[in-house]
């Protein structure tokens, strides 16, 4: 008898695959499972995105198109991530209020330059007050700190770094959270090799691989993090995207019950709650009070398979981008005040600048 390893099978599969004419990266069957559809084109409650980048769909000319299309999907209000800093800020805010009452707020955003300067975290402190001031609802740190952002020496820049924390103790001062995206998802600093649940999307974008050569290790930079959120008591951090455990929510609530000032929100992620939904439908329970809804990209129709994963109890459906999943999503049916609290209710308590919700 001869006995075919799975490593045989696959070569002698992909062999066939390629007489064909097909790759492996093309590869996409289609399920023959018959199970109860119930697909979502709108969200139960109105929901606040607080994690968005709306970028040029805020002018003048496309943000009517915007507003259209947030109505279409029964998105409240949406958090523009992107504010920057100083007079484009407070125009931004300004401008907004205007031509979309109560429909954005804007986060501001830090300027890195001169930060070798010893005098750089007081004055980016006092410009994050003066935003604050100019109607800033929050702080947006992109992943460059922690990662690729680097001194005049060519030294990394850590998260905890001592010269930000003026700037965490003003947004404290303030009653402005910081939204922060520290590193990527770990598996991006593993080999990419045929263990990889990620190869698909590493083969597709290298740029994406966080090789040990020229980063550390993704525990070293979430540790940074951790640290500085515990620093900072009365500061409020959401951090982004399940701060990369939405593959581990276990390890993310040891965190948040040691943290109590650290929030999370769930943009990009989606892909880990849909194949976990019976323990993530209990994590979501426990931690109702701490989790908000992101999405990060903005793509109207890629917010309905958010709507089918939190809000029914389907079976075996696809997700809506292969590279981040080659597996089914699985709905978690979550309780009306728990989808409540992820939509609207945490995001308008912790957020200053929206009104009321339904």
């Amino acid at each position: 008898m001869i006995r075919l390893s799975a490593g045989m099978v696959f070569a002698g599969a992909a062999c066939l695959a390629q007489t064909q004419g097909l790759t492996f990266e093309e590869y996409q069957p289609k399920s023959t499972l018959v199970v109860p559809q119930n697909p979502k084109t709108k969200a139960k409650f109105p929901f606040i995105d607080v994690h968005g980048h709306p970028r040029d769909m805020l002018s003048d000319a496309k943000l009517p198109q915007l507003l259209k299309e947030m109505d279409a999907l029964n998105m409240k209000a949406m958090v523009n991530l992107d504010g920057r800093s100083g007079d484009q800020l407070k125009n931004t805010v300004a401008r907004l209020k205007v031509k979309a009452p109560g429909r954005f707020v804007v986060f501001a955003n830090l300027d890195f330059a001169n930060i070798d300067d010893p005098q750089w975290g007081p004055k980016a402190a006092a410009k994050l007050e003066q935003d604050a001031k100019n109607g800033a609802s929050g702080l947006k740190i992109y992943k460059n700190l922690g990662m690729d952002l680097k001194d005049t020496k060519g030294q990394r820049i850590k998260v905890d770094d001592p010269r930000f924390d003026p700037v965490w103790d003003m947004a404290g001062k303030m009653k402005i959270p910081v939204l922060i995206h520290t590193a990527e998802p770990a598996i991006f600093f593993q080999p990419v090799d045929k263990t990889n649940e990620r190869w698909l999307e590493l083969t597709q974008f290298p740029s994406r691989r966080r090789p040990a050569d020229k980063y550390p290790s993704w525990e070293t930079i979430m540790g940074e993090q951790q640290r500085m959120f515990k620093k900072h008591r009365k500061t409020n951090f959401i951090n982004a995207h399940l701060g990369w455990l939405g593959n581990n929510l276990g390890e993310l609530g040891r965190l948040m019950d040691e943290i109590p000032n650290m929030y999370t929100e769930i943009g990009a992620v989606l892909a880990e709650l849909g194949r976990q939904p019976r323990f993530a439908r209990q994590w979501f329970i426990r931690y109702q009070d701490r989790v908000m809804f992101g999405k990060d990209i903005y793509a109207p129709t890629e917010y309905h398979t958010y709507f089918r994963v939190l809000e029914t109890a389907d079976e075996y459906f696809d997700y809506y981008r292969r590279r981040h999943a080659f597996w089914q999503m699985y709905g978690m049916d979550l309780p009306d005040e728990v989808l409540k609290k992820l939509y609207y209710k945490n995001a308008e308590k912790l957020i200053p600048g929206f009104n009321g919700g339904k």
